[in-house]
């Protein structure tokens, strides 16, 4: 069966509901999706760590087939002056088009991977449906991570060990329960490697918008 390439679009997928056409919260999901992101650049060899911040390269060929989101963020870290792992993921944009979600979203459409359909909930409130081409297409990334925390670990692909450490990472329930991921723990541990600095990263931008969202709450009272 052909899957998507990409990290993000596989994440996206597996965030994905098909019973309820709809993905995992956009607050959280933002984040797990820039990581998945830099996960991918770093993995081509777009991007390299120099003292524990990323640093664009130019090589042409194995930026051949990057998803249009994980492009514009390559872009966007050759323009911008250094930052942290942790500063680039938290800086995913949680609004708006350039919004992760709404950038791979669209480019997963455009690949034909998913169907989108807009339409305004009770008449005012403008959302979008998802719908998978092929379930079975998420079902077999969900049979990959599976498989990362279960299988040899010797014939564990580097992409799925990266995908299930960003899983794991980002918390993301529809792929992974909490009670599998704390079961299998020791394992995400191994397979984290794959995924560089990108985990603990996305650990520390998660750790820092649940801060965030609960000293505005205090605030407002």
């Amino acid at each position: 069966m052909d899957l998507p390439v990409n990290l993000p679009e596989k994440l996206y997928l597996l965030a994905h509901d098909p019973r309820r056409e709809r993905t995992t919260r956009h607050s959280t999901l933002n984040l797990l999706l820039q990581a998945a992101s830099l996960t991918e650049l770093l993995r081509r060899g777009l991007v390299r760590e120099d003292g524990r911040t990323p640093v664009a390269r130019v090589r042409a060929a194995a930026a051949a087939g990057l998803d249009p989101y994980s492009a514009r963020l390559l872009d966007q870290i050759r323009e911008e002056r250094p930052h942290g792992w942790s500063w680039w993921v938290g800086h995913a944009r949680s609004a708006g088009r350039d919004q992760p979600v709404r950038c791979v979203r669209e480019g997963l459409a455009e690949a034909g991977w998913i169907d989108l359909r807009r339409h305004k909930a009770a008449g005012l409130i403008p959302v979008t449906r998802v719908t998978l081409k092929d379930p079975g297409v998420r079902e077999a990334l969900a049979v990959s991570v599976a498989a990362a925390l279960k299988g040899p670990l010797s014939r564990v692909d580097p992409a799925d060990a990266a995908l299930t450490a960003l899983v794991a990472a980002g918390r993301l329930r529809s792929a992974l329960s909490p009670r599998h991921t704390w079961e299998y723990r020791g394992r995400i541990a191994k397979l984290a490697p794959a995924a560089g600095p990108v985990p603990k990263a996305l650990r520390t931008a998660l750790a820092w918008r649940m801060a965030s969202h609960a000293a505005a709450s205090a605030a407002t009272g």
